[in-house]
């Protein structure tokens, strides 16, 4: 069965009602039909750390779909460990040309350890290593 990573600008999209991304997010995921989402503890603490500055209904709706997220046996959660965060500072430090944040750093790893090359994201960063971004 197909994987693709899902990052946090896709979880966003999807869960913020006014989302400029929302339609675009969900269609890329309707087109991908029963492909199993791979994503990471540290883009869903990106997640609710994005919508955390939001009002307590968005704040609640991002609880909840962590919850849905967790449970949800087409969901990969990657946890995260010592190495993930290491590997990932490492990647971080040696794209110093770049601009890339330290969890998207570790989702690119993540995407290469389990060869993924689609990630459901608008994030340019993924395309300057090589991945498909879903979300226009």
């Amino acid at each position: 069965m197909k994987h693709v990573f899902a990052d946090t600008h896709y979880w966003i999209a999807i869960t913020r009602p006014k989302d400029p991304y929302r339609k675009a997010a969900r269609e890329a995921r309707r087109a991908l039909g029963d492909a199993i989402l791979v994503t990471t503890d540290e883009v869903l603490v990106e997640f609710m750390t994005s919508l955390g500055t939001g009002d307590a209904r968005l704040r609640q709706q991002a609880a909840q779909r962590v919850r849905e997220i967790l449970r949800n046996p087409n969901i990969k959660v990657v946890p995260q460990t010592r190495d993930s965060f290491l590997k990932g500072v490492e990647l971080y430090a040696a794209r110093e040309d770049k601009k890339y944040s330290l969890p998207d750093c570790i989702s690119m790893n993540t995407m290469k350890a389990h060869s993924i090359q689609e990630v459901l994201s608008n994030d340019h960063h993924f395309e300057q290593e090589g991945y498909v971004v879903l979300i226009r």
